[in-house]
């Protein structure tokens, strides 16, 4: 049965999240359909990363198995034909190698959170960055966001419905830029605890406007305590950018 490894992008608004729901429609459930339309399969799409309700992607990784061997080619071209009412498409198909596993092999997961920071509200943008109209410095998020890096307990930054056996993670990567009005926050690691990298763009915000020092996040990391970090920053910012894989 060949497995064959999609490479996905997709708008999360009006999609309950990745994983299938008992109401609303997923992402997943808009791909499995698009797998049936297309060849009468009835598959269980597995993703490299779950998202939540309105949270985007610009490089999902998911694998599904077949019971015919079809042209890589012809995968993709099918499946984005199924898929066309919804914001889903698929990138890029190919066959997997013996093993793989879109979720247990991935050795890291990216995100990217975009800030649009100005004044005026968002027109073209409109939910898809969180929009902050107090003047942040990129600079200073930047200096609190090496505060993070490496491996910790991210106690502080962990949601409370979080069902990870432990807080540990090893954060690789937490960096912060200006581009224009957007300010664009990177994050990678090889797992990330729920509502993690919003936990913590909601804390660098915090500082990134002048509300809290930058020493603040090492004391917010150290206290293991959701109630001493910044809010959750809103879903329609965040995006699952890439996952990694051994080669």
């Amino acid at each position: 049965m060949p497995r064959y490894r999609l490479t996905l992008e997709y708008d999360g608004r009006g999609f309950v999240g990745w994983q299938r729901q008992a109401s609303g429609l997923s992402v997943q459930q808009a791909l499995e359909e698009a797998v049936a339309a297309f060849c009468g399969e009835r598959v269980t799409a597995v993703a490299a990363g779950r998202t939540d309700a309105g949270v985007h992607a610009l490089a999902q990784v998911a694998h599904v198995d077949l019971a015919r061997d079809f042209p890589p080619e012809r995968v993709m071209g099918a499946l984005n034909a199924h898929l066309r009412p919804h914001p889903v498409a698929v990138l890029e198909a190919r066959r997997a190698g013996p093993g793989f596993h879109a979720r247990f092999s991935a050795t890291e997961r990216r995100y990217l959170y975009r800030i649009l920071n100005r004044r005026a509200p968002p027109a073209l943008e409109r939910g898809r960055v969180w929009h902050v109209i107090r003047p942040l410095d990129a600079e200073r998020m930047q200096e609190a966001a090496s505060l993070l890096v490496g491996r910790h307990d991210f106690t502080s930054f962990r949601d409370s419905q979080c069902q990870a056996a432990s807080p540990l993670k090893t954060l690789r990567r937490l960096h912060v830029r200006r581009c224009g009005e957007i300010v664009e926050i990177h994050a990678a690691a090889r797992s990330f605890l729920h509502h993690q990298v919003r936990n913590m763009v909601g804390t660098l915000v915090l500082v990134g406007g002048g509300r809290r020092p930058i020493a603040w996040v090492a004391e917010v990391l150290a206290a293991r305590d959701r109630s001493r970090a910044g809010p959750t920053a809103p879903a329609e910012g965040l995006y699952f950018a890439g996952v990694g894989y051994d080669a």
